[in-house]
């Protein structure tokens, strides 16, 4: 992106500002002087009106961008810069007030301090360029700057906490890891700055280890010169914290993707590579192949094949009726499938209302107004929720499934992919997957129904219809198989994924109708005898009202 011109002079007045700050210090370090840090302190309003001008002219030049285009997330990016290298101005600042505090300054490693400065220097020479010229190779290197600024204080650390020990000068030697300290959180900016620029070139928001995580993978696609052709464009964000991306090339068609990149956190992502290793190997054609598996410190990435088709959850809300049943028809069959082949005769228990009482505490953060004590209305005494579930954690001890299968896990409407050109349904973010009872996908496909928030009358009508039509569907494998608590697990099942999924909703009334819902399902359980299982009927149109 070409920066207008006043942006780019701001740009270029403040990252000499900051060097001209950064020189002062640096002099001030070699031979402490009053008016050197008199300076330093006197023109801090000086980095804070150009910080201004360049926020207040990203805010214009936003105002006749596309939202979300390269054009904004360059502005956006150019804000943080300004915001960081303002920062970097401070922290001279700072330095300058922690020295005033030393009765001795040879306590200072001054020439140490002054080599992590020219390092801050080095960075600051590389902001303008890899802005202009959009070089993410220069934005690198001041991670690696970063990198280096860590070691340095390490080092600088360790000499003042072991005379720290010797509980002398203790005030001076307190002062002066303060100036290493906020030298070394200069180089935390610097490392903010290039993943900004990186940000901005890429077309998403995106961290160094996520860049380093991405090109590893990209590789993987067609040589180490694919790089600089792919395009990425951001698709989701998971509620762990992974970040999902659609990967694609010049060669590539319109909206297609010739890969899926995904990072978060690395227990997350090696679980879920798990999982479909295990969907491979037990039930090969539903799960994605991974292309790539790449592990850095405490994240990971995958790099995973794109699937062609739409989520059930697109197919739901926007496509004509025939799709929707075409859709249903398929991962009915798909399900049962599954079901049979990998059924194992070994009883298991989902212990739905564990589940339940591990996550309340989430759903009482976010609604609070849901955690009340035992009350009495009309001479009726009404249990608390929490009552509730202990009463149904008892009641569901010997409640089991009579045999176990492999199970999806988080079995929501965006996680199932059907392609109408094959007939093929596929299942993604398969962390989760294990042996278990098969009511715990059930109801978490139902729920997750439920709780898209839709207004339309009629589109809501059509997904409480689909609902029930799963049920039936699930219904009727149960009956096939003799499976005689279906619809007892699947109220609780039910109950549990109604309350613990609005903890991530925050419109009060859909969130209330759901944690309603849950109440109503605990209580028709616990009253139904559990030596009759057979005849529970699930309140199945009292629960989905269209």
């Amino acid at each position: 992106m070409q920066l207008p011109k006043s942006l780019s002079n701001n740009l270029r007045f403040l990252c000499v500002e900051v060097d001209d700050q950064l020189a002062n210090l640096q002099a001030c370090l070699a031979r402490p002087s009053d008016t050197l840090a008199r300076r330093i302190l006197d023109r801090s309003g000086y980095a804070y009106n150009l910080k201004v001008r360049i926020h207040g002219g990203c805010l214009s030049q936003l105002a006749g961008s596309e939202e979300g285009g390269p054009e904004a997330l360059m502005l956006r990016s150019l804000e943080l810069v300004a915001t960081d290298l303002e920062r970097i101005a401070e922290l001279c600042r700072d330095c300058i007030k922690q020295m005033a505090h030393l009765g001795n300054q040879t306590r200072l490693k001054a020439d140490d301090f002054i080599t992590m400065l020219k390092r801050v220097r080095d960075g600051i020479e590389l902001v303008q360029p890899a802005i202009v010229e959009n070089n993410t190779r220069l934005a690198m290197k001041m991670g690696e700057i970063e990198a280096r600024l860590d070691r340095d204080y390490d080092k600088v650390r360790r000499h003042y906490i072991g005379k720290l020990k010797q509980k002398k000068d203790t005030e001076d030697l307190i002062s002066a890891l303060f100036v290493a300290h906020n030298i070394e959180q200069m180089g935390d900016a610097l490392l903010d700055i290039g993943e900004a620029v990186i940000s901005a070139n890429l077309g998403q928001t995106v961290n160094l280890e996520r860049y380093h995580s991405l090109q590893a993978s990209i590789e993987r696609l067609d040589g180490d010169e694919a790089f600089a052709d792919v395009q990425i464009e951001p698709i989701a964000e998971t509620r762990s914290g992974s970040a999902i991306s659609g990967l694609s090339t010049a060669d590539s068609g319109d909206d297609e993707y010739v890969a899926i990149f995904k990072e978060g956190v690395k227990r997350k992502l090696k679980e879920e590579r798990q999982g479909v290793e295990s969907w491979h190997e037990i039930y090969p054609g539903l799960a994605p192949k991974i292309l790539s598996y790449k592990k850095r410190g405490q994240s990971a990435s995958l790099l995973i094949e794109h699937l062609p088709g739409m989520t059930f959850e697109q197919i739901l809300l926007n496509e004509p009726p025939a799709l929707l049943q075409e859709t249903l028809q398929q991962l009915g069959r798909t399900l049962k499938s599954v079901w049979r082949e990998t059924r194992t005769d070994v009883p298991v228990a989902a212990h739905f209302m564990q589940q339940l009482q591990q996550r309340l505490p989430d759903v009482y953060r976010i609604h609070p107004e849901f955690q009340q004590g035992d009350s009495r209305i009309c001479g009726v005494d009404i249990p608390a929720f929490d009552a509730l579930v202990r009463q149904a954690c008892d009641y569901e001890a010997g409640l089991q499934a009579p045999f176990s299968v492999y199970i999806h896990g988080d079995f929501n409407v965006d996680n199932i992919i059907y392609d109408p050109m094959e007939q093929r349904i596929n299942f993604i973010d398969l962390h989760r997957s294990r042996y278990m009872d098969y009511v715990q996908d059930v109801s978490v496909f139902m729920v997750s129904n439920y709780r898209l928030q839709i207004l339309d009358a009629p589109l809501r009508r059509r997904i409480m219809r689909l609902a029930q039509d799963f049920y039936r569907i699930a219904r009727g494998h149960a009956e096939k198989v003799g499976d005689e608590t279906f619809e007892l697990r699947l109220a609780l099942g039910l109950a549990r994924s109604f309350a613990t999924s609005t903890r991530f909703i925050l419109d009060k009334s859909l969130a209330r109708s759901m944690f309603l819902r849950a109440r109503y399902l605990i209580e028709r359980t616990l009253a139904a005898d559990p030596n009759k299982a057979g005849k529970f009927t699930l309140p199945l149109q009292e629960i989905f009202v269209g």
